[in-house]
């Protein structure tokens, strides 16, 4: 079940790095901005910091950040540092993965 949600999302991550090659077609759909605006303001408004990387391609990365009190937002970043925020949502839970646990 896990590895189907990894599959799901890396293809909205896809279709998110599609939309910003076209910036005319993003601006309705995603907020974007550079990279360091949008982590500054996940950190000073939901206190968010960087949890897990997923190289998309050799030109965008997916990025998941999260806070301690569950809210969570995921970015698409490509190669000129620009970043649009493709999800977002509350009571994200790191999950521990030990011997025995199925993902």
């Amino acid at each position: 079940m896990a590895r189907k949600l990894i599959r799901i999302l890396t293809g909205a991550a896809f279709m998110a790095f599609a939309a910003i090659a076209h910036p005319a077609a993003a601006q309705p759909t995603f907020n974007c901005a550079e990279h360091s605006k949008i982590v500054e303001f996940l950190g000073s408004h939901y206190s968010e910091t960087l949890l897990a990387v997923g190289l998309i391609n050799e030109t965008a990365i997916l990025e998941v950040y999260a806070s301690e009190s569950g809210s969570w937002t995921m970015l698409v970043t490509n190669v000129s540092g620009r970043s649009c925020v493709i999800f977002a949502g509350q009571n994200w839970e790191t999950v521990p993965v030990g011997p025995g646990v199925k993902t």
